[in-house]
């Protein structure tokens, strides 16, 4: 039976293996989780239902979940500051050579 606050395991993809609580219901084969996992939405059949059940809300937050669960929070990842684009240095051209001039042979004539 789903219903929200039940503990379940994931059993394919990324988070497989972990503990989830499903924390609302999006339609009859899609469900909301939050847990050990990433907080997403997930297909049923990914999941492994256990009988354990715990007292959270429809919608609750990570925090809360982590409570219930007894986790400790995720921490949200800080993302760099984007790094500023250097301007380009032109090169500049370099000097042609001038290259040594070939002279035509000048025939002699008497």
């Amino acid at each position: 039976m789903i219903d929200i606050g039940r503990i379940c395991v994931k059993i394919a993809g990324r988070d497989a293996g972990k503990k989830c609580v499903i924390i609302d219901t999006v339609d009859k084969n899609t469900v909301l989780i939050d847990g050990e996992t990433r907080r997403r939405k997930c297909n049923i059949a990914h999941l492994e239902l256990l009988e354990q059940t715990v007292k959270v809300s429809k919608g609750a937050s990570h925090d809360a979940v982590a409570a219930a669960l007894g986790i400790t929070a995720r921490k949200p990842k800080v993302r760099a500051k984007p790094k500023v684009e250097q301007q380009k240095k032109t090169v500049a051209a370099k000097p042609a050579v001038a290259k040594p001039v070939k002279k035509a042979a000048v025939k002699k004539t008497a």
